[in-house]
């Protein structure tokens, strides 16, 4: 069975625009400095699982695209990269601390907005909704996913 996530990118690092014009529509979800997230892309994501693709950080954060992972959880370059603003001193290459999975946009989709999601009674619960959470990923239940989607797709 799949999972779903939600996962953020400030549109300045990668947008969802960006990621459609890479080779196959797929990036490297570099960047991630938090150890949850990190688990979640090693231990819990699966190639295929459904990914919204949230811009944050924004004039108008909100869900942007539908995505997939597109790859199982690999080495993060970014740091050991000693100019990168994800450079971690402290990662050995021998033993890295941060890992990154490939994430393949399907689709653009409008702005499904963050006033938008907090409005809908079914997606009170939804992680990225919840006070003072500040992961960059998510997991996302398969009502909450099909909610979105019928949000999407009724605009």
């Amino acid at each position: 069975m799949p999972h779903y996530w939600l996962m953020k990118s400030e549109p300045s690092e990668v947008s969802v625009d960006d990621a459609l014009a890479a080779p196959n529509a797929t990036v490297p979800w570099t960047g991630v400095r938090n150890y949850q997230a990190r688990n979640f892309m090693r231990d819990a994501m699966q190639v295929g699982d459904g990914v919204l693709f949230y811009h944050s950080s924004c004039a108008e954060p909100g869900i942007v695209g539908i995505a997939r992972v597109a790859s199982g959880a690999y080495t993060d370059p970014t740091q050991f990269e000693a100019d990168s603003p994800y450079f971690d001193p402290g990662s050995k290459k021998d033993a890295p601390r941060w890992l990154l999975v490939d994430v393949q946009v399907l689709h653009k989709t409008r702005n499904l907005t963050l006033p938008e999601l907090r409005a809908a009674p079914e997606l009170a619960d939804l992680l990225v909704l919840k006070k003072g959470n500040r992961l960059s990923i998510t997991p996302v239940e398969p009502r909450h996913w099909q909610a979105i989607l019928e949000r999407i797709d009724a605009a």
